[in-house]
């Protein structure tokens, strides 16, 4: 695999790794689990190829936690994992974002809660995603429609990591990993990589791990090399102590916070179809989007004026960009494979939330451009 140029054939999970490795990944730590098992047994076989490392770990608990030491000790690193498995993780998540260790978390959705069902889609992790860690905290979580842009999110996951010293989830979904479609593998260097920031302080000289420049990037010491510093869950000082003063303790989780939500709207990424006369705006994410996209396409052709707003950003959510993207539109439909995560999100930023309707299915099988339309007749009591 590794070096392959091209136009390929080839599975989501499969883009996944094939985008890792393209932004650099040297570490992966994991444990199998449907429906993301291709991840970590291609990586197993392609990472010794480039230098890096596998390993398979007892569980997805000690999975995340060797992807953060990977990772403070100078490797890019990612796990990959499903619903339950990713349930396990929050602690360890929560552990990464307090510690500000960039790693990438690849999640491919099942139906749930618990076993569920495991060979099956869903979209149930969306708010998994978002407020599995407990406290106070913010996360991006990217997302795709197509095998092309798996590889892409995957690419901006890392790159987005490593910006913003933070873990990223890339939370795809089991028809999107496992569908096989067309890639066009880019050059290296023709998608931008963002490389480690690493400190500038020589040995011997006093390094401040949590002080961010005036770009808010923290510059990084490679973990048991020339400079010694403190990791801890704990809140802490810039030199990693724990700390319970008020001032510091409040510093510290606006920074945390604002790093990314303040930037929300840099960190946006989003496809838009047809939307600039669309009266019947869908807003959807991961394969239901490409059950939007047909439909819109087929009322196009019947001369009724609809539209896509595909979200490949979940997290922090992209809300001005809803909100401009829907402004005109007499209804919006948000189709998703669960019982409305997204759905509350666009009605908090549309500005006529009584005309957001949600499209779902969630019975472990994807949902369907007559599905949709089954619901849109009964909204606009015609039929199309």
């Amino acid at each position: 695999m590794n070096g392959e140029k091209g136009i390929l054939f080839t599975q989501g999970n499969e883009a996944c790794v094939r985008g890792a490795l393209y932004a650099g990944l040297r570490f992966f730590a994991g444990y199998p689990i449907t429906p993301s098992t291709e991840v970590a047994e291609l990586l197993s076989e392609e990472l010794p190829h480039v230098g890096g490392r596998f390993i398979q770990m007892e569980d997805e608990i000690s999975s995340l936690c060797a992807v953060c030491a990977a990772s403070v000790a100078g490797d890019k690193a990612m796990t990959a994992t499903s619903g339950p498995g990713f349930s396990l993780m929050q602690e360890a998540l929560g552990y990464a974002i307090m510690g500000e260790i960039p790693c990438v978390v690849t999640s491919v959705q099942r139906g749930g809660p618990s076993t569920g069902l495991p060979t099956k889609v869903a979209q149930g992790d969306v708010n998994q995603a978002r407020w599995g860690v407990h406290g106070d905290h913010a996360i991006i979580v990217l997302t795709a429609s197509s095998v092309q842009d798996v590889f892409a999110m995957t690419v901006e996951g890392f790159n987005m990591a490593e910006t913003y010293r933070t873990p990223v989830i890339l939370l795809f979904d089991e028809v999107v990993g496992h569908m096989r479609e067309r890639l066009d593998m880019p050059e290296p260097g023709e998608l931008p990589v963002v490389e480690r920031l690493r400190t500038s302080v020589k040995a011997g000289v006093n390094y401040y791990p949590y002080l961010p420049r005036e770009d808010g990037r923290l510059p990084m010491s490679d973990f048991g090399g020339v400079h010694r510093y403190n990791v801890t869950g704990l809140y802490h000082d810039i030199w990693g102590f724990p700390t319970e003063q008020p001032e510091a303790v409040n510093k510290l989780l606006y920074h945390l916070v604002d790093k990314i939500e303040a930037k929300a709207a840099e960190i946006a990424r989003w496809k838009e179809y047809f939307l600039d006369d669309a009266q019947q705006v869908f807003v959807s994410y991961g394969s239901a989007a490409r059950s939007a996209l047909h439909l819109v396409h087929t009322l196009r052709g019947k001369g009724i004026r609809a539209g896509l707003l595909e979200l490949q950003t979940l997290w922090p959510f992209p809300a001005e960009l809803v909100r401009d993207r829907t402004e005109g539109a007499r209804n919006v439909y948000v189709v998703e494979m669960n019982m409305g995560h997204i759905m509350a999100q666009v009605r908090q930023a549309a500005w006529k939330p009584d005309r957001v309707f949600l499209v779902n299915r969630v019975d472990g099988q994807l949902i369907t451009p007559t599905d949709i339309g089954k619901v849109m007749r009964v909204i606009e009591g015609r039929g199309f």
